[in-house]
């Protein structure tokens, strides 16, 4: 197997009129072949982040790697916590949201809560902010299955969308914004840990990325004073 740190903007297999540029595509030219047990579209990709998510993903080199770390992902043995900043303050330290997920009918491009499949994500508060741009949280995510745009379609749920996430209802200008204010060209998600047992040698692997400088720069900016 192989772990990648994905950067944002990057796709992660081809798909929806993208067909260079993904993550397979420059696993491919690295290592040559991948597993193939999800086909030639899709070869290694065992689980997938958003395209303007950034973090750790575990790729599958051969197939008997892919079968061992499917059976993980679908048994919820991998454990997997993702770093967020939301807009607004949630109303309790720590929670659990197990709306189920679904593609959303009337705008086939986003998912929404209420339908479809399970869906269990937990958070808790690492911190408050409060300046002049508003209010804002940052989160430990830890999410027990993988629904696509879960971590964004659940927080938005409570009315907290992760900052930069336009597609579920965050604001596209900061209160108060002005020239000088951070700006965030991507969604402000990362997947940070992720830890599941090696298909080989049956080791627990815990691994660790840190947030892209990016992210720690408009951390820090966005809470100086008036955005400067």
């Amino acid at each position: 197997l192989v772990a990648i740190d994905k950067p944002a903007g990057m796709v992660v297999h081809a798909g929806a009129g993208i067909h260079a540029g993904t993550l397979v595509n420059a696993l491919l030219h690295r290592f040559g072949t991948l597993s193939e047990s999800n086909g030639s579209l899709r070869p290694g990709i065992v689980h997938r982040l958003d395209r303007q998510t950034s973090g750790l993903l575990v790729v599958a080199k051969t197939d008997v790697a892919h079968r061992r770390l499917a059976r993980q992902f679908a048994g919820r043995e991998v454990h997997k916590t993702y770093i967020a900043l939301v807009h607004g303050w949630p109303s309790s330290e720590c929670g659990t949201i197990g709306s189920p997920i679904g593609r959303d009918l009337k705008h086939r491009s986003r998912m929404a809560a209420g339908r479809g499949r399970d869906a269990v994500t937990h958070y808790n508060v690492v911190r408050r902010i409060h300046g002049t741009l508003g209010k804002f949280a940052l989160l430990n995510v830890r999410i027990e299955t993988g629904r696509t745009h879960q971590i964004r379609v659940h927080m938005a749920s409570l009315g907290h969308p992760v900052v930069g996430d336009y597609l579920y209802g965050a604001p596209r200008q900061l209160r108060g914004a002005h020239r000088s204010s951070p700006t965030l060209g991507r969604n402000f998600l990362h997947a940070a840990a992720i830890e599941f047992i090696h298909p080989e040698t049956h080791e627990t692997i815990h691994l660790e990325a840190p947030l892209p400088p990016e992210l720690q720069q408009f951390l820090a900016d966005m809470q100086k004073p008036d955005g400067k």
